[in-house]
């Protein structure tokens, strides 16, 4: 049986350890499981990134999305931000690395800040429950000292949109997101 952690940082993320399962010809893993979720509906879109050692995400959330992130190769720092007025760790900061040698996956709700930096060269495969709605990607300065993130990185690249990203103080009240908020 897979083990199945709700996080005790940051309300509604959970963090899975399937079984694995492997012989002298490889492994097997089952990465996803709906069921695993409480707050889980269907998946809709599978994507994947590649990114090269040292490469930062920046803080992005939705308003109306949850992801399951699942590192199949490498090392990323993961970090989680809550966002959500009304959530009873409204402002948590969660930070923890996904390996490639390690099986773990994340469920992160809509509402979470993520972001990622890669420690080594990593794929991230990566399931949504809505499809892609730039409406619904917003975002916050990785770099905010409130937030006060560990990327784990000396001198991140990071893309021009997520260096011009406001810091969460300057968020617009109707770009907050509100605990429980889905559509």
């Amino acid at each position: 049986m897979p083990v199945i952690t709700q996080s005790d940082v940051i309300a509604d993320v959970v963090v899975v350890e399937p079984d694995v399962h492997g012989d002298e010809r490889g492994r097997f893993v089952e990465t996803y499981r709906r069921s695993w979720f409480p707050l889980g509906r269907e998946m809709v879109q599978g994507n994947r990134s590649v990114k090269e050692g040292g490469a930062l995400v920046g803080l992005h959330y939705h308003l109306h999305q949850a992801d399951y992130w699942y590192v199949l190769a490498g090392t990323a720092r993961v970090v989680l931000h809550d966002l959500r007025r009304g959530s009873p760790t409204e402002g948590a900061t969660l930070g923890l690395d996904l390996d490639g040698g390690t099986d773990r996956g994340l469920f992160i709700p809509p509402g979470v800040a993520h972001g990622f930096a890669a420690l080594s060269d990593i794929t991230l495969w990566y399931l949504v429950d809505s499809y892609y709605n730039p409406a619904d990607e917003l975002g916050v300065a990785w770099d905010d000292p409130e937030i006060a993130a560990d990327w784990g990185v000396d001198a991140p690249v990071v893309s021009e949109r997520d260096r011009t990203n406001p810091l969460r103080r300057e968020l617009e009240p109707h770009l907050m997101p509100t605990m429980g908020l889905r559509t």
